[in-house]
């Protein structure tokens, strides 16, 4: 269970087990586990939206929509510590930038945060609180209980499949030592995950792979691979296509 916990301590802030003695190749094996790390903040995201909208309502306590929604869309980064949205941002910064290869990576790697990501961060916030509050009540549990799960196969789907742009760096750690297997583990987790929702979850799943691979071909056309960054981007980015597909694939 290392790799799962290492795949937990690294992706969320979420610590069962403290791992300080980290390898590449612990970190390249905790890659399959990352659908399962995406489970554990579904299971506790999605059961925050069935308290606030399904559980207390049924006792007549009702939670003003604004509010409960406005939590269960900082959920997410409260739970990861923002991680993932700090490399949509400095990938936003770099790639929308209209620069060069090498001054892309470089923008990237700042740690500061230009005009581009602000902008880019702001208006995913926007759509997917839009999403969540024009949601059907019974449906959020489920979707934001999936949209963690999927999100996270999509990025060890491209982490698999794609060549990294950095000579080094932990992302390069990730897609160098991940098993063959990897790809096999995260799929069986996610399928696990998805057969309880029938067709709608795994038409949406399908279609948000589809999405994660035309995002990373595109990046990679730009910079010749893809980086931590652009990992992070592709996964929040993949949550916020499930709240859009899963709705439009439940009422076909």
């Amino acid at each position: 269970m290392k790799p799962f916990f290492i795949a937990l301590q690294f992706l969320t802030r979420i610590q069962v087990v403290k791992q300080n003695d980290w390898s590449a190749e612990d970190f390249g094996r905790s890659v399959a586990f990352f659908p399962l790390v995406g489970g554990v903040l579904g299971i506790i995201i999605g059961g925050a939206a069935y308290v606030l909208f399904v559980a207390l309502p049924s006792c007549g306590v009702t939670v003003p929509t604004h509010l409960g929604t406005a939590c269960l869309t900082l959920m997410p980064l409260i739970l990861t510590g923002g991680l993932h949205a700090d490399g949509l941002m400095d990938a936003a910064d770099g790639l929308l930038s209209g620069r060069d290869r090498e001054k892309i990576l470089a923008i990237m790697k700042d740690s500061r945060v230009g005009a581009s990501g602000v902008m880019v961060f702001g208006g995913l916030l926007l759509l997917n609180w839009s999403l969540l509050l024009d949601m059907e009540r019974a449906l959020l549990p489920t979707a934001l209980f999936l949209a963690p799960v999927i999100a996270r196969l999509a990025m060890t789907l491209v982490i698999v499949k794609f060549p990294y742009a950095r000579p080094q760096g932990i992302g390069h750690a990730f897609a160098r030592y991940a098993p063959p297997w990897t790809l096999k583990v995260a799929a069986l987790t996610t399928v696990c995950a998805l057969l309880p929702w029938g067709i709608s979850a795994l038409t949406t799943c399908l279609v948000t792979m589809l999405f994660a691979l035309w995002l990373a071909r595109s990046i990679t056309k730009k910079i010749g691979g893809l980086t931590g960054d652009t990992y992070g981007a592709i996964e929040i980015l993949c949550e916020t296509a499930v709240l859009l597909l899963l709705p439009i694939a439940n009422g076909l």
